[in-house]
């Protein structure tokens, strides 16, 4: 092993961690690609459900029309603010499918709320009301590939610099 971090490919996220991290995280970077072929993209809340991520937004946000154009997309989510600490992070490219159907919103919706509002039936309920507008839509991101990375790894690389691993 090299004693610098030139290369951290033994520094990737293991597939319990990442399982975790999908499960206490609540907000991603969800990216895709502009009409001027230029990445952009927006922090969403997300529900990991059978392998995929869904999130939501209203029809004429810019995301939905480039994303209908072109489906592919990149999602990146970190343990920043989870009990997991700093350090963590995975991020997807895949494909994305926009649902506008009834029966997508009518699972979706709630399951979603509760998530986002788990301590707060009342919260959760209002939430799902308000999100349950005509021209929102549903977005099914499926990964195809992935990167992780757990810092904690590369930091037993170097255990000097390791000692107090920065919190930000």
């Amino acid at each position: 092993m090299d004693d610098n971090y030139e290369d951290l490919t033994e520094c990737g996220l293991s597939d319990e961690l990442e399982r975790e991290l999908l499960d206490k995280q609540r907000e991603c970077t969800f990216m895709w690609t502009n009409k001027a072929g230029e990445a952009f993209g927006v922090i969403m809340s997300y529900l990991p459900h059978e392998g995929k991520l869904w999130l939501t937004a209203a029809e004429r946000r810019a995301r939905i029309s480039a994303i209908r154009r072109f489906p592919r997309a990149s999602v990146c989510i970190t343990s920043m603010g989870t009990d997991m600490g700093t350090g963590k992070t995975v991020t997807y490219k895949g494909e994305c499918i926009v649902h506008s159907s009834r029966e997508v919103k009518d699972w979706f919706y709630p399951v979603f709320a509760k998530r986002i509002r788990p301590d707060d039936e009342l919260a959760a309920t209002t939430f799902q009301t308000f999100l349950d507008s005509p021209d929102r839509v549903v977005i099914e991101f499926r990964p195809d590939d992935k990167l992780g990375f757990d810092s904690a790894l590369m930091w037993e690389r170097s255990p000097e610099a390791g000692n107090n691993p920065p919190q930000g």
